[in-house]
């Protein structure tokens, strides 16, 4: 029993740490709108994988993030490639109205959705596309969806603000997935988005996620790099 636990870590580490099958991280600029421009020249040199984008409309959720100006300026300033997070109604008017040619992936949220016609259009400006889901939502409902998309981000706390705690019941929808994914051979990451900290992204990590959304802990981190070593180093 203890040699085959042994052999199961030995290979969640290679393959969680090693080369291209890395932990991935997106830096959350959420938390720094007031001093965007210097937050983004931080982000631009350390060491992250992209930049998490959040929009708000303030209908999906009742908040905002950037304004047009300031998204525009992430956009135009940012040397890291882009995640972009659309906690909106209307994809199809953020999809349409910037540049997107720094975007990796958009995600929209599935509770919005109405059909697989959004993923076409997405994927129609050769941007990978991903769909989240919120707290309350179970993540079985997405397996249908899983072989037109490129993610799953799980929101493990309530979407629009930054700064909330962990929900622990994240966890299981992180596992459920990575074992279906798996099992079904689909080439779909997980992405997991709110209250990760040293204390939370070792459980994300070891539950199977693929990219760690983190905004506040790296932010308020003395040593942005070391911090993201750490968590792409991290030992399960």
């Amino acid at each position: 029993m203890k040699l085959r636990v042994l052999i199961d870590t030995l290979f969640f580490v290679c393959y969680y740490n090693i080369g291209d099958n890395m932990v991935k991280i997106s830096a959350s600029l959420l938390s720094c709108k007031d001093n965007l421009e210097d937050a983004l020249n931080e982000f631009n040199n350390i060491n992250i994988d992209y930049i998490h984008l959040d929009i708000m409309d303030g209908k999906f959720v009742p908040y905002t993030s950037f304004n047009d100006n300031e998204i525009n300026y992430i956009i135009n300033n940012s040397k890291v490639p882009l995640d972009v997070h659309l906690m909106v109604l209307d994809v199809d008017y953020y999809i349409n109205k910037f540049d997107l040619s720094n975007v990796h992936y958009i995600t929209f949220h599935y509770e919005i959705l109405k059909d697989i016609g959004i993923i076409k259009k997405i994927k129609a400006h050769n941007i990978k596309c991903g769909i989240s889901i919120n707290p309350d939502t179970e993540v079985e409902v997405l397996y249908d969806l899983l072989p037109f998309i490129d993610m799953v981000l799980i929101m493990s706390v309530n979407p629009g603000q930054g700064g909330q705690k962990f929900i622990d019941k994240s966890l299981e929808k992180i596992k459920k997935l990575r074992e279906f994914i798996d099992k079904s051979k689909l080439n779909v990451i997980i992405s997991v988005d709110g209250g990760i900290n040293n204390n939370t992204v070792k459980y994300c990590i070891k539950n199977g996620v693929d990219m760690l959304v983190i905004g506040s802990a790296l932010v308020n981190s003395d040593d942005k790099n070391k911090f993201i070593e750490m968590c792409k180093d991290i030992n399960i």
